[in-house]
């Protein structure tokens, strides 16, 4: 959690304390959901004591049960809440009731699929293309647009940015150029030099007429803007909106929040990556030694993706819904190498089966080669694990890149209990000496490589809004191959025989493991 430096005065003499800058709308917010929760279970063993009520409770505690395992949930997911229903009386499943489905409002569901629906490009001629050239590349594309309802891209020029610092200054050229219009959703925005630098932009663009929209998300934010922030951006002339706002409702608010970040300049030119708009992206700032890592900057065609993924998330959370992708996805052809999707990917039922995951399966089920990885979190399910462990048993490289300085230590040593069952398959661990690696890369076999928000781990991979690049013989594959060399280059290699925690940490880790998908 993020902390806030504040002067006061003490005797006479200036005095610095650290505090916890959370706004008073998240706290009540928090509060009222844990006493929504205490009240229904308090209400719940209340009657108890009614006759009969208790035979009713143990057909239900079987029923709940019965749905546990019967959906079509990952195994990994359903084991803690087993656990959970199987071993706290009674309160067990009403936790599962308020807390296991992911709800979202029907409104939203209709919105999202009448925005999925429309057709911003007819990309036949781009699959025939890429089916004639390799078809284990087409059905890989083949399965990111249908499982996400997103296109096929050529003629697109894409740059890619090894440190947040190149992208930073990259990022404030094409803004200030904006002609049209400034879409920008983040996970986390901070007050600092990169953010500053950026409302500064935005203000005069709006007051120029720009039109300028802005999505952050509002847990990711809680710690570090006013609760009403949306308010004062609002007055600036910029359309803003926190994404999921907190409202105290016991219903996974806490999760299904939006890990993306996306930046889609007059449909023209689009931004992502892993960077969030705070001063450790860009190394202004040095919490955890130096912070790697990457984005890409896309103009041409495929930004219109980009953009129509931004106001289905920006209509998901506003008011009056936006559906005029006629005016903002507009196509526009620039020079570039290979095949392209910019894909998004969120959790059940807006998005009905895991996007992201299956990116990353099938690019290490179908590698020849090599498979090379960086990562800040190393959290994986059984299946994404025997998909890893599978392919570097066949023969194919596999090197992943975890942090050498964490952001957070419990997380941290999740990550590091992965590492022995891998390492012993034959997969190469890196850490990042010099500090933090958020990067979230994966090349593979000098042809396809993902670049975007994706996490190796259950927040990322089934409770998010994410959204990545797929790109297919493209100039920038040997770029992030060749980066993510050079950060190896840097790190140090785990031994099997270096893992030696104690039996406490041992324990204490696979506890956690198996609620691991719950956080």
């Amino acid at each position: 959690m993020r902390k806030k430096i504040i002067t006061y005065d003490k005797n006479g003499q200036q005095v610095e304390k650290e505090v916890f800058n959370i706004p008073f709308r998240f706290i009540f917010a928090v509060a009222l959901t844990v006493i929504e929760t205490a009240m229904v279970l308090a209400i719940v063993i209340a009657l108890m004591y009614v006759p009969y009520f208790p035979i009713l409770v143990l057909l239900t505690l079987i029923s709940v049960v019965l749905m546990i395992i019967n959906s079509n949930d990952n195994p990994d997911y359903k084991i803690p809440w087993l656990l959970i229903v199987l071993t706290i009386p009674v309160a067990g499943f009403m936790i599962y009731f308020m807390y296991y489905s992911r709800r979202f409002p029907k409104k939203y569901i209709r919105r999202l699929e009448r925005l999925a629906s429309i057709e911003i490009k007819n990309d036949s001629e781009e699959f025939a293309a890429l089916k004639k050239e390799d078809i284990g590349a087409y059905g890989q594309a083949m399965q990111i647009c249908k499982t996400a309802a997103v296109h096929l891209y050529r003629n697109t020029c894409i740059q890619y940015f090894d440190v947040g610092e190149k992208m930073h200054e990259a990022m404030l050229c094409d803004l200030r150029n904006a002609e049209k219009y400034i879409f920008m959703e983040y996970f986390l925005i901070e007050p600092g030099v990169f953010w500053n630098s950026i409302l500064e932009i935005l203000k005069e663009k709006a007051a120029a007429g720009t039109e300028v929209r802005l999505v952050y998300d509002d847990i990711g934010c809680m710690a570090l803007l006013p609760g009403d922030y949306y308010k004062t951006l609002r007055k600036m002339g910029i359309q803003a909106v926190p994404f999921a706002k907190l409202k105290g409702q016991a219903n996974n608010e806490f999760n299904n929040r939006s890990h993306r970040k996306i930046t889609v300049i007059d449909g023209k030119i689009g931004y992502t990556g892993g960077i969030n708009i705070s001063d450790e992206y860009i190394n202004v700032t040095h919490p955890f030694g130096h912070w790697k890592d990457t984005g890409i900057r896309l103009e041409g065609e495929a930004a219109a993706e980009l953009a129509k993924m931004f106001i289905t998330d920006y209509s998901l959370n506003f008011r009056k819904s936006s559906d005029e992708y006629e005016k903002y996805c507009i196509p526009e052809k620039r020079e570039g190498s290979g095949f392209l999707i910019p894909f998004g990917s969120g959790p059940k039922p807006m998005y009905k089966r895991e996007v992201g995951k299956g990116v990353i399966m099938n690019m290490l089920n179908c590698a020849k080669h090599y498979v090379y990885i960086t990562t800040p979190y190393l959290i994986i399910d059984n299946e994404l694990s025997c998909a890893i462990e599978n392919a570097a048993i066949r023969g194919v490289d596999i090197k992943i890149v975890t942090p050498g300085i964490p952001d957070k230590k419990v997380i941290f040593g999740m990550t590091r209990s992965s590492y022995k069952r891998l390492i012993d398959s034959g997969v190469q661990i890196y850490e990042y000496t010099p500090g933090f690696i958020h990067a979230k890369m994966y090349v593979c076999d000098d042809e396809i490589a993902v670049i975007g928000t994706i996490n190796l781990d259950y927040r990322s991979l089934v409770h998010h809004f994410e959204n990545g690049v797929w790109l297919y013989k493209c100039d920038t594959v040997g770029e992030i191959k060749s980066d993510i060399l050079d950060t190896v280059s840097k790190s140090r290699k785990i031994e099997a025989d270096t893992i030696n925690d104690n039996l406490f940490i041992r324990f204490l880790r696979s506890v956690i493991r198996i609620f691991a998908p719950m956080l």
